[in-house]
């Protein structure tokens, strides 16, 4: 029930089978078990190792999200989507989630939903022009600036007294 369309499941279910297996060793790495910039890095590389099976799949699947079928406008909108986007953020932040407040938590994960992902492949792709290395640069870099963002925010509401 929680797809719209068996075409819809079909090609969720196929990207998590593609995905899974490697994005959960990489996010297993016990090098990289208090590191949460190395384990966003390993999962930006193994999502892009395999972009080329899994990125059409994005690409229909966006399709089949963008323009939902009209809801009862008094209910609020319900992601289209499954998390496993949001999960596997959520795990290679993990080391952070002691550190930051829930809320610096969740925010950083909704960015880093914005930058780790078929979205921003097609638009580094489609808009950019970017080739796979230049791509998993700037996703690597985005990520990264995100994280630090994130600590020095934590650092300086620690230092004025703010700690949440």
């Amino acid at each position: 029930m929680y797809f719209p369309t068996l075409d819809h499941l079909l090609i969720d279910a196929t990207a998590g089978a593609l995905n899974e297996p490697p994005v959960e060793e990489a996010l297993a790495d016990p090098a990289l078990a208090d590191d949460p910039a190395g384990r966003l890095d390993a999962l930006v590389r193994t999502l892009l190792a395999y972009s080329p099976q899994s990125l059409p799949l994005g690409r229909r699947l966006i399709r089949l999200t963008v323009d939902p079928p009209a809801s009862d406008a008094r209910e609020p909108a319900a992601p289209r989507r499954t998390p496993r986007r949001v999960e596997w953020l959520e795990q290679a932040c993990e080391p952070l989630r002691s550190t930051l407040s829930e809320e610096s938590f969740q925010r950083l994960i909704s960015a880093l939903t914005i930058v780790v992902g078929w979205e921003a492949q097609i638009a580094l792709r489609d808009v950019r022009g970017l080739d796979p290395q230049a791509e998993q640069e700037a996703i690597t870099w985005a990520a990264r600036a995100l994280v630090e963002a994130a600590i020095k925010e934590h650092q300086a509401d620690t230092e004025r007294g703010n700690d949440d």
